[in-house]
C-alpha cells in the first residue's frame, strides 16, 4: 500500500489540492494518508474536509488519519512511500510579522521576504532546524521514502536537505507550470498556447524561460520581446518587474513581479521612492494577505465544506504526479529543485537548480541543461551566494555567516550598510526568540 505522510497538514487549502489530486488518481485512491501538525484545530478543519472529499469523490477508499505533535511524528512517518512538506514554522504571528517589521526600523522594505531577502534568510534559519529532525525521523522509520518540499525558502531548504541528509529530496513549485501561460495572456497571445514547447531552467522563483516554439516551430521570443516593452511603456500593471527582465535581460522568469522586485538591487530603492509606483510593487504583500487569509479562515472553510458537499478535479501540482509516475512507472516531466552537478555548467555544483527532470519508477532524474545566457547566471549567482551562505550558517551555526549571508543579499547590501545589517540581524534573532535558540 501507498502510505503518504502530509506535514504541516494544517495548511489546508495547500493539503486538500494536494491530497485531493491523490484522491482522483487511480494510482493512488487506496493510499494511507497521513495528516501530522502541531495546531489541533486546523489538523481537525483538514481532516474534516479531506474526509468529505474522500467520501464524495473517492468512494472513502482512502485511510485518513491524523497524527498532533511531535510526540506522534514518527508514527505519521513511519513507512511512508513519500512524504509531502508544507510547514511554516512560527507562522504570521509572530515570526512573519517580525521578519517584516524590524528591517523596516532600518529603512529595509519588502513584499513576500519568503524566498531571499533578510525574510527568507531568517525563515530558512529557523525552518532548517526543524527538517533535520524530520530527516532523522525518516532515516530511521521510512529510509526509501521521497521528501517532496513546497515549502519556501525552496532552494536553501531543499539544498540542505539535498546535501547534509541520506533522504531523496526533490523540491517543488507550481510557478514553472503556470509561467508561460501567464506571459502568453498577459501579452495577448493566448492563441499561440497550444501545442507550444518550452524550456525553462535557472533556480527557484528565477527559473528562466530560455525558450518558447508555437506547435510549429515558430520562435515566439521576438514578438514577446516586442510585446513587453509596449506594455511596459503605456500601462500599469502587475507583472512590471518581469516585463523589465525581458527588456533589459532578454527573458521571461517563472515567479511573480512582486517577488522578484525583491531578489535584486534594481526596484526598490530609497533613494527613488517612486519606483514603487513606477513598477507597482505591493510592498508589505504577504502580511496583507496573512491578515486577509486568517480573518476569513472560518468563512472560507465553511465555503469549501460546502455542507459537506465538497467535491475536487485535479489541479496542476506535481505532487500527485510524481506519485503516479513513481508508482505506475508512466513517465512524467517536471521543472524540479535538485543539486546541481553540472546540470547548469556555468552556476556552482551545490547550488540547488530548478531545471526539467523525468520521473519514472526509477525515480526523478533531472537533465542536462548547459550554460545558460551570462546574465541570466550572473542574476542567479547573486542569489545562489546569498542561499548558500545560509544553508552552511544553519548547518555551522555560526552568526558570523548568518551577517555574511545578509551582506551578500543583493537588496539588503544596496540599501544598508555592513553595521547596519549586522545590528538587524541581531535584532532579529532576539527576537525570533525560541525559534533560534540554537544561533
Amino acid at each position: 500500500m501507498v502510505k503518504i505522510t502530509f506535514m504541516g497538514a494544517g495548511s489546508t487549502v495547500f493539503a486538500r489540492n494536494v491530497l485531493g489530486d491523490c484522491m482522483c488518481t487511480p494510482a493512488l485512491r487506496d493510499a494511507q494518508i497521513a495528516l501530522y501538525d502541531i495546531d489541533a484545530q486546523r489538523l481537525e478543519d483538514s481532516y474534516i474536509i479531506l474526509s468529505a472529499i474522500n467520501k464524495n469523490i473517492n468512494e472513502s477508499r482512502a485511510d485518513i488519519r491524523t497524527y498532533l505533535g511531535v510526540e506522534n511524528r514518527k508514527d505519521a512517518l513511519r513507512d511512508a512511500t513519500f512524504v509531502v512538506n508544507a510547514i511554516q514554522v512560527g507562522g504570521y504571528d509572530p515570526c512573519t510579522i517580525t521578519d517584516f517589521e524590524i528591517p523596516k526600523k532600518y529603512g529595509l522594505k519588502q513584499t513576500i521576504a519568503d524566498t531571499l531577502g533578510i525574510g527568507g534568510i531568517m525563515r530558512a534559519l529557523r525552518t532548517i532546524p526543524v527538517l533535520e529532525d524530520f530527516a532523522r525521523d525518516m532515516e530511521e522509520v521510512c529510509p526509501n521514502t521521497y521528501f517532496l518540499n513546497y515549502t519556501n525558502p525552496m532552494a536553501m531548504l531543499t539544498g540542505y536537505m539535498q546535501r547534509y541528509t541520506k533522504i531523496k529530496t526533490v523540491g517543488l513549485c507550481h510557478s514553472v507550470q503556470s509561467c508561460s501561460k501567464k506571459l502568453l495572456t498577459e501579452l495577448g497571445m493566448e492563441d499561440k498556447l497550444e501545442g507550444r514547447t518550452e524550456l525553462i531552467a535557472g533556480i527557484n522563483h528565477m527559473a528562466w524561460l530560455l525558450n518558447i516554439y508555437d506547435k510549429d516551430g515558430n520562435d515566439l521570443y521576438p514578438e514577446i520581446r516586442r510585446l513587453a516593452e509596449l506594455k511596459n511603456t503605456t500601462e500599469k500593471h502587475n507583472d512590471m518587474v518581469r516585463f523589465e527582465y525581458i527588456r533589459h535581460l532578454g527573458y521571461y522568469c517563472t515567479e511573480s513581479s512582486e517577488h522578484n522586485a525583491e531578489y535584486n538591487q534594481f526596484f526598490i530603492k530609497s533613494r527613488y521612492p517612486e519606483m514603487i509606483e513606477d513598477y507597482q510593487i505591493p510592498l508589505d504583500e504577504y502580511p496583507r494577505r496573512c491578515i486577509k487569509q486568517i480573518a476569513e479562515w472560518d468563512k472560507e472553510k465553511d465555503s469549501i465544506l460546502n455542507n459537506g458537499a465538497i467535491t475536487h478535479t485535479r489541479t496542476q501540482e506535481y505532487a500527485s504526479y510524481i506519485m503516479e509516475a513513481i508508482v505506475t512507472n508512466k513517465p512524467y516531466k517536471i521543472g524540479g529543485n535538485v543539486l546541481n552537478h553540472g546540470l547548469i555548467t556555468n552556476l556552482p555544483a551545490e547550488a540547488c537548480v530548478e531545471v526539467p527532470c523525468l520521473v519514472d519508477g526509477s525515480g526523478i532524474t533531472p537533465c542536462y541543461v548547459g550554460a545558460l545566457p551570462l546574465q541570466l547566471a550572473a542574476m542567479n549567482s547573486a542569489n545562489i551566494s546569498v542561499q548558500l551562505l545560509t544553508i552552511e550558517a544553519a548547518r555551522t551555526r555560526n552568526r558570523q555567516t548568518i551577517y555574511q549571508a545578509a551582506m551578500m543579499d543583493p537588496h539588503t547590501s544596496s540599501e544598508l550598510n555592513i553595521p547596519d545589517i549586522i545590528a538587524m540581524c541581531d535584532e532579529l534573532i532576539a527576537a525570533h526568540g525560541d525559534y533560534m535558540k540554537g544561533y
